[in-house]
This record gives C-alpha cells, sequence and structure tokens, in this order.
C-alpha cells in the first residue's frame, strides 16, 4: 500500500500536465499520418474472373504469368504479357498505358496469387485504378473458377502476337 500512495499523489498533483502530454501525444503528425492512411479509399479492387467486364473498353490487362504458362493456356484477349518477375514490372507497365497511372489496369495470373502481388507494387506506384482478377486464369476452386471456365475470351500466345499494342 505504501507504494500507490506517492503514485496517486504524483497524478493527483500533475493532472493537468499528465493531459497536456496526452492530448500533444493525439496530435502528433505520426498519428494523423496514421489517420488519414486509414481513410483513403483503395487503388486495388478484387474481382472474380465471372465478373469482369472492361471499363468502356481502356482497361488494360496484363498478364501477370511466365511465357510457358501464356502458351499452355493461352491469354485473356487483348491482354499486354508482362511477367511480375521482371525486374522492371512497373515500368514495363507504365510504358504499356503511355505513363498514364489513372488508367484501369486489370491484372490476372494462374490463380491470383501473383496478380495480388502485382496488384499491390502497382498501387505503390501511384497507379490509382486496378482490378485483381482474384480467382486467375484457371481458378481458386470454391473461391471462383477462372478465367477459362468463366467463358471470358483467350486467345492463344506466341511470342509474335507479344509484340502487338496492347488492348485499349
Amino acid at each position: 500500500m505504501t507504494g500507490i500512495r506517492p503514485v496517486r499523489s504524483f497524478v493527483m498533483t500533475h493532472t493537468s500536465r499528465l493531459l497536456a502530454a496526452a492530448c500533444l501525444l493525439a496530435m502528433s503528425p505520426s498519428a494523423n499520418a496514421q489517420a488519414t492512411v486509414r481513410s483513403e479509399p483503395s487503388a486495388i479492387t478484387s474481382i472474380m474472373s465471372s465478373a469482369y467486364s472492361p471499363l468502356q473498353d481502356e482497361t488494360l490487362i496484363v498478364d501477370v504469368r511466365e511465357e510457358a504458362e501464356w502458351s499452355e493456356t493461352g491469354v485473356p484477349r487483348g491482354a499486354a504479357t508482362i511477367s511480375v518477375s521482371r525486374p522492371d514490372f512497373v515500368e514495363a507497365v507504365i510504358a504499356r498505358v503511355g505513363g498514364d497511372k489513372s488508367r484501369p489496369v486489370a491484372v490476372i495470373c494462374r490463380s491470383g496469387g501473383r496478380s495480388s502481388r502485382a496488384a499491390n507494387q502497382l498501387a505503390a506506384a501511384g497507379f490509382t485504378r486496378i482490378i485483381n482478377v482474384a480467382d486467375g486464369m484457371t481458378g481458386r476452386g470454391p473461391e471462383g473458377g477462372g478465367w477459362i471456365a468463366a467463358g471470358q475470351p483467350v486467345s492463344p500466345w506466341s511470342r509474335a502476337s507479344d509484340n502487338a499494342p496492347a488492348q485499349r
């Protein structure tokens, strides 16, 4: 009991100072920055393949898989094929949209993992309208059957077709 009295006496004597310190901490820049970050809307929207439809035909679809996968299943019709494993992935997407980071970009992979990573990289680079096709080309089991099973348009891939202009 003797240890509580000095603490109680200190609190009673310095209440106004303690309240002032608490107010200053609450108004610190880090607290304001955290509140601001939480209130901003996300640049990324996740959808299933069956719900995908381009926004006024301006959406660039980016297939972020690897060449062997593009050859095996084809790619979404009109998609740019830019693997997320490329060290210049973000720069390559910026080039395909002509520097317009407000242009809608949909990213797709096999089953949603790499496209999620790609979407986060694009958001960090300042893209503002990103669509993550969350079930990918082949699906995620009960979470979604994928682009192919949803009957979305697919084109065969070849190295020669990779040089075609991106969907506009």
